[in-house]
């Protein structure tokens, strides 16, 4: 019985080929893994003498020939083939242990030049392993370290591989060919200005109970480049298994808190926040966010962006939540959480990057695809077209706002003072309609609070543009004395007038965050 090995990825190869050798079998090897071989004293035969031609363009040519090719590729069960065989003074190769040259390592370097990236790319290593996939049936063909262990295993029980451990290892290897020619195939693309095609690489996480409804089946894959903030490698601490919705509604509070470099908390429900808050510390933080809508956070999602400590812990303890999320948990806060057992607590990767990715949607038979709106303006004076200006205070609670309704359903509104969201509008038919959900809430909140909301000088942010002065007229009526908006509407003007005869200082971005 004769194996084939030459990996890139020399994990625990030589600790397999020494458990083959123990068996009986001889080995093949190419370049670095048959030096690697030899130094372990492992027996080993080079391909350029199995072929009886020597390496040739600086190794790119060395196992494409028929002796490796016709050996992996004769059917055992078709005399015709083994004739063949025997004619040409071709042994037959049972095992073939290949995986190939690192090109999606060498092109993941920031200054990896294109020769670079074209030298990494391999030939005969995917030409061998689509030989010996193909004829599964009599050749066992390993990509993976992680399954040597089974392969030795069935090789010292029953002196062979089972059918459905070949067939199994044959998929895996077209797998790895498939990705590795995709990785390629992107990258060629991108160089040549080509986008008519679109290649998408995702490893199954986790299987899920159910998709948004229990009659729907659902799954949540990864992608091989994980961002931080992303429950695709969240740490789960505690509670049971996310559920579909749990995963979206948890991905769009980690895109709020992402907006803040101050201690941020966020409460949301049903893909919307219902209580967002900043302070000096995570547990001011909390309490604004709490406050914000005692109600709505009921069966809510938390996310935080600095650790949980037990004061925090005790407060977020006392009322009924789906997930907590945090770069981290304080130990006696990850103890008192974990008491509630069906409480998911995910220790999340905050380390905020720059890089710019890609938003996949689908929908019947397409695919959507866009940048995913990292950037944010940060709200200034210079923003102002009304006759009255804003202060440093009203400047700081724009910039929140705006931050917030960036993430809100459109049309979307938010009102908010002093780091913290009081009224949120979102998903309605029409802006006026979303403008006094926000307003309504806020003065609910306030009132609460025992204060009146006309005399708190509440600001306001609507992430599309006003087509009617019907929501500054609105806001006047509840007290708002700064808006903040996009702008471009062909009835801006109107907006602006209004807002002066209100006395309201109006700011437009320069820029929209619809999100449907």
């Amino acid at each position: 019985m004769k194996a084939l090995i030459s990996v890139s990825d020399k994990k625990g190869v030589v600790e397999f080929a020494r458990e083959l050798v123990s068996l009986g079998w001889e080995l093949i090897s190419t370049s670095g893994t048959m030096k690697m071989l030899k130094e372990a004293g492992l027996p080993v035969v080079a391909v350029s003498d199995v072929t009886g031609f020597p390496e040739i363009c600086e190794g790119r040519v060395k196992t494409l020939h028929p002796k490796i090719h016709g050996a992996l590729l004769a059917r055992r069960d078709e005399p015709s083939h083994i004739k063949a065989l025997e004619d040409n003074g071709i042994e037959q190769i049972d095992l073939v242990c290949v995986n190939l040259y690192p090109f999606v390592q060498t092109i993941s370097k920031p200054d990896v030049s294109m020769e670079d990236a074209i030298e990494n790319i391999d030939i005969g290593g995917p030409s061998m392993l689509r030989s010996a996939a193909k004829n599964w049936s009599s050749v066992t063909v390993l990509v993976n370290p992680d399954d040597y262990d089974t392969v030795i295993e069935e090789l010292r029980t029953d002196g062979k591989t089972s059918d459905k451990t070949r067939l199994a290892l044959s998929a895996k290897a077209y797998t790895h060919t498939a990705e590795y020619d995709m990785a390629i195939a992107t990258y060629m693309r991108d160089k040549a200005n080509l986008s008519e095609k679109l290649f998408l690489e995702y490893d199954l996480k986790q299987s899920l109970r159910y998709g948004e409804n229990p009659h729907q089946e659902a799954k949540f894959y990864k992608s091989h480049t994980v961002p931080s903030f992303s429950l695709a490698n969240a740490v789960q601490l505690g509670g049971k298994e996310l559920s579909y919705n749990n995963i979206q509604d948890a991905n769009a509070a980690l895109s709020i808190v992402r907006e803040f470099d101050a201690p941020a908390c966020v409460g949301l429900k049903h893909m919307n926040p219902c209580g967002v808050g900043l302070g000096s510390t995570i547990l001011e933080a909390w309490k604004k966010a709490y406050e914000g809508d005692k109600i709505s956070i009921f069966g809510g999602i938390v996310a935080a962006n600095r650790e949980i400590d037990l004061d925090t812990a005790e407060l977020l303890q006392s009322i009924f939540l789906e997930i907590i999320m945090a770069p981290s948990f304080s130990e006696d806060a990850l103890k008192l959480l974990q008491t509630k057992k069906n409480l998911r607590l995910l220790q999340i990767d905050m380390t905020k990057d720059t890089k710019s990715y890609k938003q996949f949607v689908s929908v019947h038979g397409g695919m959507l695809v866009q940048n995913i709106d990292l950037s944010t303006a940060k709200i200034v004076s210079d923003m102002c077209v009304t006759k009255l200006g804003v202060d440093e205070k009203q400047l700081s609670d724009l910039d929140f706002a705006w931050r917030v309704v960036k993430h809100v359903k459109s049309n979307a509104i938010v009102v908010a003072k002093d780091g913290m969201c009081l009224g949120v509008g979102a998903g309605q038919m029409n802006r006026i309609g979303s403008a006094k959900l926000a307003l309504e809430q806020a003065e609910a909140s306030l009132k609460e609070q025992g204060k009146d909301i006309r005399n708190e000088a509440l600001v306001l942010a609507s992430d599309g543009f006003f087509p009617f002065d019907d929501c500054v007229a609105l806001a006047a009526e509840y007290g708002i004395k700064a808006i903040v908006q996009p702008g471009g509407s062909m009835r801006d003007a109107d907006s602006i007038k209004k807002a002066d005869e209100e006395g309201i200082a109006m700011l437009m971005a320069g820029e929209r965050h619809f999100k449907h």
